[in-house]
């Protein structure tokens, strides 16, 4: 049954789904996409680069490859060329479905790159737009906290917990596949500037 799978198992499964899409056609470029953004959440970084440019060779306006690039550049250690590409999604495509995503991912690629005040716009500017996902919360609580701002920090982090629990703890007291030990520990140290405390 559907709920009952945990994380690994959906992500298996995903993956196992993708690649017979591409295997089925591969000159589908979201099917390729789908692909990409499976091996990324795995941490295969070169694997999803390699798809997401597939993609775009086949279909070179396909926005979602774009933002799927985008990520794949940031979370293996090219935030700024990473925001290029997630910037270049929005333009191509800005009714994007996936378009709450993309936003959090230009937040954390300016905080990867130690832009914090930048960061922090592009989080409020997430949250104008999605007020309802709490991962936007997270990455400006850490950017809040590294500039100083540590009233305004707590106060968001406070909602980045309450909001989602049980996300939280996957993404900060546990590292998903698709974080670098280090870019998770630099996470990690913005939310304890921001007055989080491990308990």
């Amino acid at each position: 049954m559907y709920g009952r799978r945990t994380a690994p198992e959906i992500e298996t499964s995903g993956l196992a789904l993708a690649r017979r899409a591409v295997s089925l056609d591969g000159n589908d470029a979201e099917a390729r996409a789908c692909l990409a953004e499976n091996l990324m959440r795995r941490g295969d970084y070169e694997g999803a680069l390699a798809e997401a440019e597939l993609a775009l060779a086949i279909s070179p306006n396909l926005g979602e490859a774009y933002g799927i690039l985008g990520a794949a550049l940031m979370w293996s250690g090219e935030p700024r060329k990473g925001r290029a590409a997630l910037e270049k999604s929005i333009r191509l495509d800005p009714r994007n479905p996936n378009l709450n995503r993309v936003l959090v991912d230009i937040t954390i690629s300016y905080y990867l790159s130690r832009e914090y005040d930048a960061a922090v716009e592009a989080g409020k500017r997430g949250i104008r737009s999605f007020p309802d996902h709490s991962n936007h919360y997270r990455w400006l609580a850490a950017a809040l906290g590294q500039t100083g701002r540590i009233d305004e920090a707590k106060e968001v982090l406070a909602k980045a917990i309450a909001m989602a629990p049980a996300a939280f703890d996957m993404f900060v007291r546990r590292r998903v596949p698709w974080h670098r030990p280090e870019d998770h520990a630099h996470m990690l140290e913005g939310l304890r500037k921001a007055g989080w405390r491990e308990d």
